[in-house]
């Protein structure tokens, strides 16, 4: 008889013990901070991290008890909604949780590497409310610095903005290289970027074909890169794409400066927007004597250093 009096007494203690920990767990971290503030949930970002951050940020007073919550209580794990929320350490956790399911004044957008503006207007014209087609010419303008990236962008943002949070990831991830082997000035190195980019489908492949592109340039022969062309021709609407897929010797006559069969040297501007490895491969290229490449059926290239040997890898793959 003792024993179980000795057991039940150690479960309500127990109990006790549990609804007291559960109560402080969701009291208020700071009840007398009535601020609020912004807290920004990542795209996809995992509850249990939701949680250790908000209590290392002094948002909740227990992350166990905020994932219990949101998981087992109130059922809204999966309603946490991704971008900026205005919370304050006076919320309870289930408040802070309720609040994470709110529609936030942000947006994720992604910027793919090696997009051109247009594409990047696209982009923005389906995941910004605020877009107008007249950023279409703004990024434009801006070719080859808006930077590839994941961003939270307002709802309401103005094409300057968008401009600005673009651009100034981009001098960000610029000053990070070291340019000072480099004999090209900052906008030929993004041209550069931008073309390698196209160009080179995996990374081991980038330092070659930048290397191709700058020896060329050093003997002033013409680059003949179909990038440059398709840049030219734009929009393709039976393809449903802005890069055409099969250039015909017609589209490589095209008269422009941006044509690199008819022209020698770099066109004039950035023809796309370059992820960083690019750039890194524009101002460290690999060290070589490659004066040509092609890409298989598989999207693999081969090199040479000669027309011969160039001729010859087209009929060795086919091409």
């Amino acid at each position: 008889m003792r024993r179980v009096f000795i057991a039940i007494s150690l479960l309500l203690v127990a109990l006790v013990l549990g609804g007291l920990w559960w109560i402080n767990g969701n009291s208020p971290a700071n009840a007398s901070d009535k601020k609020t503030y912004t807290f920004v949930v990542g795209r996809g970002e995992p509850v249990r991290e939701i949680a250790r951050r908000l209590k290392e940020e002094e948002f909740i007073r227990s992350s166990v008890v905020f994932f219990l919550l949101t998981n087992f209580v109130l059922n809204i794990d999966e309603k946490i909604q991704a971008g900026d929320h205005r919370i304050s350490p006076s919320m309870t956790a289930s408040q802070v949780g309720r609040a994470l399911t709110s529609a936030t004044n942000d947006v994720w957008v992604t910027i793919v590497e090696g997009q051109r503006a247009d594409e990047i207007a696209d982009t923005l014209k389906e995941d910004i409310p605020s877009y107008e087609e007249s950023w279409r010419e703004q990024l434009n303008d801006n070719e080859g610095y808006l930077f590839p990236d994941t961003y939270l962008i307002p709802k309401d943002a103005t094409v300057e903005q968008v401009v600005v949070i673009l651009r100034s990831n981009f001098d960000s991830k610029y000053q990070s290289l070291d340019t000072s082997k480099s004999d090209f000035s900052k906008d030929e190195i993004v041209t550069i970027a931008s073309l390698v980019e196209r160009e080179a489908r995996h990374e081991e492949d980038r330092p070659l074909v930048a290397s191709v592109i700058i020896n060329r340039l050093g003997i002033g022969m013409k680059l003949d890169i179909d990038a440059t062309v398709q840049y030219v021709l734009g929009y393709q609407e039976n393809e449903k794409d802005w890069w055409k897929e099969a250039l015909t010797f017609e589209d490589l006559e095209i008269k422009s400066p941006y044509n690199t069969y008819r022209v020698a040297g770099l066109p004039p501007t950035p023809i796309a927007n370059p992820g960083l490895a690019a750039l890194q491969a524009a101002v460290n290229p690999a060290n070589t004597d490659y004066l040509f490449y092609l890409s298989d059926k598989d999207g693999v290239n081969h090199y040479a250093e000669t027309l011969e040997e160039h001729e010859a890898n087209k009929e060795k793959y086919g091409l």
